[in-house]
């Protein structure tokens, strides 16, 4: 190793890697995004779940929910689309027979949760109301069809937010929204919700998208479209971060979309974002977030900083 490395990784090795999510301290930025590292323990295999902030869960429904048909995943320029239809469990399920491997895994968890009304978000909420401490929050996505007769996605529905943020108090710990970006009302949907008891904005979910097979001439995914995710929706994402932390300083904002390396990352921190969630990376490489993780901190080296939450107040947030 050169004497430059040698620095380096020093350097490295001691920055604050610490960040705080509203009342939540994780012991570093990086963590899983919802819906691509399983339920539980499925990627420590590849590294140490405890070395990063948190597991997010893909979401969870209070009851069995079986998805949409097949095909559900499909490779596009510069990432993919997939309509999964959030399969699933159920929660009570997870609680006993997957968070348990998180746990003996030494991960801080955070439980996505999802529903088809108003009442299905309360019901997975009180469902989490006795799990255990480390289930450190609760990601509310958002991003579902509405089925109580208004025909769009909560997250495109200040008012429907809002009622499901306000339906989820009963899990006892703190809330993050999941927002869409697939609205004009963003900022106002993240006022929204925080106003109804969300601590924190995850910004943000995948983009509506839909592709054609040459060959049948018919769409590739069995649900018709599905969302789009990976380094294509990056820009978007930073955006996202940036718009609401311009409109909403001290709001938390957890920040997710196409981060597939360090500067990744970074771009999102230095947009406003508090911590970062790795996705669609992890499906070229189980290790991904890792790897993301110590460029991320090689950065932050590189630019001389103690902590690595001060890239937070480095960008736009403090413009």
């Amino acid at each position: 190793m050169s004497r430059r490395s040698r620095h380096q990784a020093a350097d490295v090795a001691v920055i604050d890697r610490r960040v705080n999510v509203g009342s939540i301290t994780l012991s570093s930025p990086l963590m899983t995004a919802s819906g691509t590292a399983g339920y539980g323990s499925e990627l420590a295999p590849y590294f140490d779940l405890s070395q990063i902030g948190a597991v997010v869960t893909k979401s969870i429904a209070p009851y069995e929910w079986a998805g949409n048909p097949a095909p559900r995943v499909h490779t596009v320029q510069a990432g993919m689309i997939n309509a999964v239809g959030l399969q699933g469990p159920g929660v009570e399920h997870w609680l006993v027979h997957e968070l348990p491997k998180l746990i003996d895994a030494g991960a801080s968890v955070v439980c996505s949760i999802w529903g088809r009304s108003v009442d299905d978000y309360a019901l997975a909420s009180q469902m989490l109301a006795d799990a255990p401490d480390e289930v450190v929050a609760v990601e509310v996505n958002l991003s579902c069809p509405n089925l109580e007769g208004r025909g769009s996605i909560f997250a495109h529905d200040a008012e429907l937010s809002a009622s499901v943020m306000e339906a989820t108090a009963a899990c006892g710990r703190p809330r993050w929204a999941k927002l869409s970006p697939n609205t004009d009302r963003l900022v106002e949907i993240a006022d929204a919700v925080s106003a109804a008891g969300a601590e924190a904005v995850t910004l943000v979910n995948t983009l509506l998208g839909l592709v054609f097979d040459p060959e049948t001439a018919r769409p590739v995914l069995g649900n018709g479209g599905g969302g789009v995710s990976g380094p294509a929706i990056h820009p978007i994402a930073v955006r996202a971060v940036a718009d609401v932390r311009v409109a909403f300083p001290e709001l938390p904002i957890v920040g997710v979309g196409g981060v597939v390396n360090g500067w990744g990352a970074a771009e999102l921190m230095l947009a406003g974002a508090h911590a970062v969630q790795v996705g669609t990376a992890t499906f070229a490489n189980p290790a991904a977030i890792e790897v993301i993780q110590n460029e991320l901190l090689a950065y932050a080296a590189r630019r001389s900083l103690s902590a690595i939450s001060q890239l937070t107040s480095a960008g736009v947030g403090d413009a």
